[in-house]
């Protein structure tokens, strides 16, 4: 029996695309605070010096991790805006697109929307929807031209709508149904049908700001012993 063959060594570019493998599963599995370096190390059947040879340590794997995902999306993305059609097709060809991505990458979408600090400029989930919502402000911009409404307000309604297509799509990777075309269907529904009926200026109801304005009155303080209409007897 002749004896059995050694194991051919990974490269330097192997071992580190499969640490980054390793690290994408466990950062959507635990999070990166509930990830440690000895499972990573572990996991890939290596020691943890070349965790930290490759990566400088989990944060370095992580970063590493988040920015491919964020590039993928955005690549996504911004494939499914630069084809021709009308601003309605567009809208349906992004959100189907993002879609796809939490369906095909549910682990990255898991890490980027559960970790990614929202708290920094770059490098965020925060900072991604700005990205793809970039994207889609010249669209708005010539809608908004086209209808007579300032275009200035295109950059904050992007905002609005890259935002509520994302948070759906968080709330379908834990549901699973309906249908990821009946999910993209009703998005576009709200998303268009609103937009066709939005005011040029609009502005709160006078109720709501007088309500908001009212003072709340302090609760009342009893004395001890004190019953619901005044002391005891």
């Amino acid at each position: 029996m002749s004896p059995p063959r050694p194991r051919s060594r990974m490269t330097g570019s192997e071992r580190r695309e499969q640490l980054v493998g390793v690290g994408r599963g466990l950062f959507a599995l635990r999070g990166v605070e509930g990830t440690s370096v000895e499972e990573i190390a572990a996991r890939a059947g290596v020691s943890k010096p070349v965790v930290y040879e490759h990566f400088g340590g989990k944060e370095g794997l992580y970063a590493v991790v988040v920015d491919r995902e964020m590039q993928t999306l955005l690549a996504s993305i911004t494939d499914a805006l630069n084809g021709r059609g009308g601003p309605r097709l567009l809208l349906e060809r992004a959100t189907l697109a993002l879609l796809d991505y939490v369906e095909a990458s549910s682990d990255g979408f898991r890490i980027l929307v559960r970790d990614s600090p929202v708290t920094q400029a770059t490098g965020s989930f925060a900072s991604l929807i700005s990205d793809i919502a970039g994207q889609v402000e010249h669209l708005l911009s010539d809608a908004f031209a086209a209808r007579g409404f300032p275009e200035q307000m295109a950059p904050m309604h992007a905002q609005m709508l890259v935002g509520m297509i994302a948070m759906t799509g968080q709330w379908w990777l834990d549901n699973r149904g309906p249908s990821k075309d009946e999910v993209a269907a009703h998005i576009v529904n709200l998303a268009w049908n609103g937009l066709s009926g939005l005011e040029r200026a609009p502005a709160l109801s006078r109720a709501a700001v007088r309500r908001r304005a009212a003072p709340v009155p302090a609760p009342e303080v009893r004395a001890q012993g004190a019953g619901p209409t005044g002391p005891l007897p």
